[in-house]
C-alpha cells in the first residue's frame, strides 16, 4: 500500500509521474472534459486542523473524479472523544477508498496509515505539508521555472521541511533562511542532506534573508504565527523582524522571480501589501493548484493502490 505521507517516501521519477497526472487533469478541466479517474470512489477528509483551501480542493477534486468526499472532523466522530488513532483508521478504512487526514502531529497521521487498508494522504502535520509544495512545483513549471533557485524566508516549519524534500528528491536549489531559534527540525535537516549527496541538490541555511534570495528566480514564506502559536505572537514579530518579503528584498531576485505563498497571508508580517498584490497572479494560481495538483496525487495512489 502506498501513502502520501512525505516526500522522502518517493523517488523522483514518482513525484514527476504525479505532476504529469496533475498538468494532464488539469488541462482536461479547463476544457470541462471530467474524466471518472476515481468513479464511486469515497474519500474520507479527517479534519483536526480548520482549513480553507485543503477542504475546498480535496472535496471539490474527488467530486471532479467522479468519486465523492466526506468532511470528517474530529469533533464529529468519535476521534475527538478519545478513540485511539488505531481503532478509528481500522474502522474508516474499510469504509471508503481513500483517506486525507489533516491533523497536528506527523506521529498521529502514521499511525493512521499503518493501520489503514487504503492510502493516506498528508493533507498538513506539524512536519511536513507536502501536498503544497507539489502544488508549488507545479505552479512553478507553469511560470516557466524550469531551473529553480529557491529562497525560503521565514519559519522553519513544515513548509519549510517539505520544501527540503522536495528540492533533495528532485535536485535543485533551495536556500533556507530562518531567524536564530527558528531553525528546521534538525533531524529534518540531516534526511535532507542525505538525500542532497544522491540528488546533487544544493541546499544552504543561514539567517540573512538577503543573501538568500540573492538572483534566485523563486522566494516563498509562511506566516510567522500558525495555529497554535498565537500565544507567541508578540515574541515572533520581534524574532522575525526583517524577514518581511518586500520591495527591497525582492529587488535582489533575478529580473522575472516569482513569488509564492500557501496561504492566509498576513500582509506587512511576512509579506508587504506592494509584493503580494505585483505577484497576486502567481499566488492564487497556486492556489488553485492544490485542486489539480491533489488530483494527480490521488489518481497516481489509486493506479499504485497493489504496490
Amino acid at each position: 500500500m502506498r501513502h502520501f505521507l512525505s516526500l522522502k517516501d518517493f523517488t523522483k521519477s514518482e513525484i514527476l509521474e504525479m505532476i504529469a497526472l496533475a498538468q494532464n487533469i488539469k488541462s482536461e478541466a479547463k476544457a470541462k472534459n471530467f474524466v471518472p479517474y476515481l468513479e464511486k470512489q469515497t474519500l474520507g477528509m479527517i479534519f483536526e486542523k480548520s482549513s480553507t483551501r485543503t477542504r475546498v480542493s480535496f472535496e471539490t477534486g474527488i467530486y471532479q473524479l467522479g468519486g465523492v468526499g466526506l468532511f470528517l472532523s474530529s469533533n464529529d466522530i468519535q476521534l475527538g472523544r478519545g478513540e485511539p488513532m488505531k481503532d478509528t483508521s481500522r474502522v474508516i478504512s474499510r469504509m471508503v477508498d481513500m483517506v486525507m487526514i489533516r491533523t497536528f502531529e506527523q506521529s498521529k497521521l502514521e499511525e493512521f496509515a499503518k493501520y489503514s487498508k487504503v492510502p493516506v494522504i498528508n493533507g498538513l502535520t506539524d512536519l511536513f505539508h507536502p501536498v503544497q509544495v507539489m502544488t508549488d512545483y507545479l505552479t512553478m513549471l507553469e511560470f516557466g521555472i524550469d531551473k529553480p533557485i529557491v529562497a525560503y524566508v521565514g519559519d522553519g516549519n513544515n513548509m519549510t521541511h517539505s520544501w527540503l524534500m522536495l528540492a533533495t528528491k528532485l535536485g535543485f536549489e533551495l536556500r533556507v533562511a530562518t531567524p536564530k531559534g527558528y531553525e528546521c527540525n534538525q533531524q529534518v535537516i540531516e534526511e535532507a542532506l542525505e538525500l542532497a549527496k544522491i540528488s546533487t541538490a544544493k541546499i544552504s541555511f543561514g539567517n540573512d534573508p538577503k543573501i538568500a534570495v540573492k538572483d534566485a528566480n523563486v522566494v516563498t514564506t509562511d506566516t510567522w504565527i500558525s495555529m497554535g502559536q498565537e500565544d507567541e505572537k508578540e515574541e515572533r514579530i520581534k524574532a522575525f523582524e526583517g524577514y518581511i518579503v518586500d520591495e527591497a528584498l525582492m529587488s535582489l531576485t533575478e529580473k522575472d522571480a516569482i513569488f509564492l505563498h500557501c496561504l492566509p497571508a498576513y500582509r506587512e508580517y511576512e509579506v508587504s501589501e506592494a509584493i503580494f498584490e505585483k505577484h497576486a497572479d502567481e499566488i492564487f494560481t497556486e492556489a488553485e493548484n492544490r485542486l489539480h495538483a491533489q488530483k494527480g496525487i490521488m489518481v497516481w495512489l489509486d493506479q499504485h493502490r497493489d504496490q
